[in-house]
């Protein structure tokens, strides 16, 4: 299998997410066992990546993200009734 750089550095970046996926998914388990509701957890996982990012990329890099994010809202990637194919 010959394997360039980009696709290195794609596998690499796809670990890094499915492993911030996991720990996030453990963490928010955590929070509905402790009681806390949803609303509270996505607001402080929120307000957290956001200080992260405009700390270490600023607000451009921050104002990206929620623009991506809100294109994904909007086309109905998170409606967990939506059916996938």
């Amino acid at each position: 299998m010959d394997l360039g750089r980009n696709d290195i550095d794609a596998m690499i970046r796809e670990e890094k997410r499915l492993t911030a996926v996991e720990s996030h998914n453990e963490a928010w388990a955590d929070g509905i066992s402790a009681g806390i509701e949803p609303e509270i957890m996505a607001e402080a996982a929120l307000t957290t990546a956001l200080g992260e990012l405009l700390r270490e990329s600023g607000d451009a890099a921050a104002l990206a993200l929620l623009e991506r994010m809100r294109e994904r809202v909007e086309a109905g990637e998170f409606d967990v009734y939506q059916s996938r194919h």
